[in-house]
């Protein structure tokens, strides 16, 4: 790269990118593209190269090297867990082919299907002006580290024109989303619905009461070592019923509280003086995110009230705009969240493969578009032929 270009860095920890000037570009609406969650998921020892999620992230400095123009999240994969969106038909055709589809590389937040900006910069003009020096020096990365593709999940829409110009494969997906119309109390939510489907919503929430449950929400200082502890045994027990093992560390969630108390909060149900079940939320400028939850045993309900309601009856106490509870769900439609379309990009290096793969994401959209129309007549909301 000659003296009037940026210099690009790849293959760089958390550790090694000054804070400050990361969170300065990742702006405040995620919380899950701050710094100190990154970073703590390294630290934790929950991203990895023994996890299979080598950090190598992207940087581009200024000529003196010291100002931090762009960035992007970047790891080297030996596996395709943990991402969301699903390649595994892919790598086994590659692999059936006699190639290696391992190792690839990944822009993406670790364990985390939600949308936010990927390629970081301070303005869309120094982002569209850097893109082609970025998506040169991902795919030089690429053949020197051996990776088969790159993959980039869960981006907003600031950079798709970009990577689609680029020739990056452009795969779309669907999600469920609640959104805030200025509701003024959760009645005021269900007062949007059918009468029908307003009653079984009540119902469930007065399935918990009936159980003796009750919440709290903790936050900062109010979460001790023991209910995180606590918290820990369920969120472990959500994957050891699937005979899994939770992709987080004990040490992450420590980290992130005192990293970034004012982000995340418990909500933490409680019955006869003893905790059964929580659930982790974190929180944006603009938006609610659910992430983590678990439970002791199996109450009629529960998830329902701690996952979904819990964070609703928030973000209308505190007017976000947007609560983005997990990725999959068709069960959170008559609930009241929305079928939204998600993206994701795709660069294969090798040539027959890449116009396959396109040639089965051209073809799979027309499927989800169907999925999501039909999703949407799934929903609980009032329409003119009923009350």
């Amino acid at each position: 790269m000659d003296a009037h270009q940026p210099e690009i860095r790849i293959g760089l920890s958390m550790q090694e990118i000054d804070a400050g000037a990361w969170n300065r570009l990742a702006g405040s609406n995620s919380p899950f593209l701050k710094h100190e969650f990154l970073l703590a998921l390294e630290q934790s020892g929950s991203v990895s190269a023994d996890t299979g999620w080598q950090p190598c992230h992207l940087a581009v400095f200024a000529e003196d090297s010291k100002q931090l123009l762009a960035a992007m999240p970047l790891y080297l994969k030996n596996h395709s867990y943990g991402e969301y969106v699903f390649d595994w038909s892919w790598a086994d055709a590659y692999q059936r082919h006699g190639h290696a589809y391992y190792p690839k590389l990944l822009t993406a937040i670790p364990f985390t299907p939600s949308q936010s900006p990927r390629v970081l910069a301070d303005s869309p003009e120094r982002m569209q002006a850097l893109m082609p020096h970025i998506i040169s020096a991902v795919m030089k990365y690429a053949e020197q580290s051996g990776a088969s593709s790159w993959h980039i999940l869960f981006p907003d829409t600031s950079a798709s024109a970009l990577f689609a110009k680029a020739g990056l494969v452009r795969r779309e997906a669907c999600q469920f989303h609640w959104r805030n119309r200025d509701y003024q109390s959760f009645d005021g939510f269900l007062d949007t619905f059918s009468s029908r489907k307003r009653k079984n919503l009540r119902k469930e929430r007065a399935d918990v009461k009936a159980q003796d449950i009750s919440f709290e929400r903790l936050q900062g200082e109010e979460i001790s070592d023991a209910i995180w502890d606590r918290f820990y045994q369920f969120y472990q027990n959500t994957y050891h019923i699937r005979g899994q093992h939770g992709y987080l560390t004990r040490d992450f969630f420590r980290q992130i509280h005192a990293s970034m108390p004012e982000a995340a909060f418990l909500v933490m149900a409680q019955r006869h003086g003893e905790y059964i079940a929580g659930a982790l939320f974190f929180e944006g400028a603009e938006s609610l995110f659910g992430r983590y939850w678990g439970a002791s045993d199996d109450y009629q309900n529960l998830h329902f009230e701690t996952c979904y309601y819990q964070g609703i009856e928030y973000c209308i106490e505190h007017q976000l705009t947007l609560f983005d509870a997990g990725a999959q769900g068709e069960h959170k439609l008559r609930r009241g969240f929305e079928p939204v379309s998600t993206e994701s990009y795709h660069w294969i290096q090798e040539p027959a493969f890449r116009h396959a793969i396109a040639d089965f994401c051209a073809q799979e959209v027309d499927h989800v578009r169907t999925y999501k129309e039909a999703a949407v007549q799934q929903l609980p909301f009032k329409r003119p032929d009923n009350d």
